[in-house]
């Protein structure tokens, strides 16, 4: 098997059967990503129990995978809600493993169809989670199939058990659901997870999130602030003021709608451009658009101008340069910092911040800074997460072996990166993370990203992927596994 698989892993022929395959069951695929999306598999702490240790929504949002897993034939199941699991038995018990997230962001404004509805449109798929990471999940699972048919087509085995592995909580940034797979089962020999860019990543930055919180502020004009998402590694498209003042006598502003809130208030929302916390770069802070446009009316007292005048200053770069955190390395060039949510609570007004370091700083120096800035507004600073950079050297011979199996199914040029995402890959001792995403595709603006409005994906560019996953399990399973991280 070994040798006729890789033989089979360098031959055109065996692209020309992943590519028949792909067209053949492409429309049940994206019935099945359909499918996925409609499930609105938001994860929600507060509503946890035992049985859905990441809320009902995400639970079920694991249910649709694993069920799906069990109708294409694998042997699934959901492990107490926290993971579930998929397998492909092969020759060895050592694993190849994939892994993706059933759990999606909250879908925030500024959508032209329904989130929870697949479009369609123009040869593209529009739906939260088309890409992140419902459809990458469904193409997984089908490239799994391929796998599944072609050793029982030639009645032969895969050298190494192919597993799938379906989280529910990556988008929270705590991972518990691969920290509790790592707890009872052993890791896998290698892992990629398609939940990323092409053609390979070879590190993460480094993560500081922390939360500013004023002193009681009892006698406000400030009524509520808050954003329409709670996720805090989101650039909010949407942020909502309630000011004691007299709306009709308060100028317009783009992009700011202004409205009696009776009781002699008035409610300011403010649509700005959201995007993925890792990526701040041409997105529009809802936030810093309320703050700002209530420093320049005074619609705040002064112990309320102080931290809007913090919190300013902190949304007035999105690379750390207008607070001093600013810092780059070779491997991954600058530091990101952004504010995620607002909220006002007993009289007190609190931020999330998020943060992608390089390994030029450290979380500690962060906090530092963060601190002293903290206390000449009065307010104070909670560290809520914070995990190191991750780092796998670009010629490690794991990265080559994604890398050049990209290129070959693609076509394309192009070398390992890092990002300020993270991913589940640096939960694993031996991984990375490896599309679907692809820098040489060009969307239309009415396309939008990751963790955005409008979130959409090319079919085409799901099918390249498919492709490039298929001959990359083909040139995987023909090495030796334990040797792919060293």
């Amino acid at each position: 098997m070994a040798n006729t698989q890789l033989s089979l892993a360098n031959s055109d022929e065996f692209l020309t059967q992943a590519d028949a395959f792909i067209e053949a069951h492409w429309e049940e695929i994206v019935h099945e990503i359909g499918t996925l999306v409609a499930v609105p598999s938001i994860v929600d702490f507060n509503r946890a129990t035992p049985d859905d240790p990441s809320g009902p929504e995400a639970h079920e949002g694991l249910r649709a995978s694993v069920d799906l897993a069990q109708r294409l034939g694998f042997k699934s199941w959901d492990d107490a809600g926290e993971i579930g699991i998929a397998d492909l038995p092969g020759e060895s018990d050592t694993q190849l493993a994939m892994i993706c997230h059933a759990d999606v962001v909250t879908p925030g404004v500024g959508w032209t169809s329904d989130p929870w509805t697949l479009e369609r449109r123009e040869g593209f798929l529009i739906g939260r989670g088309v890409i992140d990471d419902k459809g990458p999940l469904v193409i997984s699972l089908y490239c799994m199939k391929f796998f599944k048919d072609w050793c029982e087509r030639t009645g032969t085995r895969l050298p190494y058990t192919l597993r799938m592995l379906m989280g529910t909580n990556e988008e929270t940034g705590t991972m518990r659901d691969v920290r509790y797979y790592l707890e009872h089962y052993p890791a896998p020999a290698f892992l990629f997870t398609p939940d990323n860019a092409f053609p390979a990543c070879y590190g993460e930055k480094g993560q500081f999130d922390c939360a500013i919180t004023s002193l009681e502020i009892p006698d406000g004009r400030i009524v509520d602030f808050t954003t329409g998402s709670s996720s805090t590694n989101a650039v909010p498209s949407q942020a909502a003021l309630v000011v004691h003042a007299d709306a009709s006598n308060l100028p317009t502003a783009e992009g700011i709608e202004i409205a009696d809130a009776g009781d002699g208030c008035a409610r300011l929302v403010a649509t700005g451009r959201g995007g993925h916390a890792s990526l701040p770069e041409g997105t529009v802070n809802a936030i810093d658009m309320l703050v700002k446009y209530a420093l320049a009316n005074s619609l705040c007292n002064p112990a309320e101008e102080a931290y809007l005048r913090m919190i300013g200053r902190i949304m007035d770069s999105t690379d750390g340069s207008s607070i001093g955190v600013d810092s780059q390395d070779e491997y991954f060039g600058g530091l990101t910092c952004i504010v995620g949510t607002i909220h006002r609570e007993q009289n007190r007004m609190c931020i999330t911040i998020d943060i992608r370091y390089p390994t030029s700083t450290t979380g500690e120096e962060l906090l530092a800074k963060f601190q002293a800035l903290a206390a000449d507004a009065d307010a104070s600073v909670e560290l809520t997460g914070g995990l190191p950079p991750f780092l796998t050297k670009p010629d490690s011979p794991a990265i080559q072996a994604l890398a050049s199996a990209y290129r070959e199914a693609t076509g394309f040029d192009g070398e390992p990166f890092t990002i300020g995402g993270g991913t589940y890959a640096r939960e694993f001792p031996c991984a990375a993370s490896f599309g679907p995403e692809d820098p040489h595709d060009v969307y239309p603006d009415w396309v939008g990203p990751m963790h955005g409005a409008d979130e959409g994906v090319s079919e085409e560019s799901l099918k390249r992927a498919m492709r490039v996953y298929i001959l990359t399990i083909a040139r995987l399973m023909a090495l030796d596994l334990a040797k792919l991280g060293e």
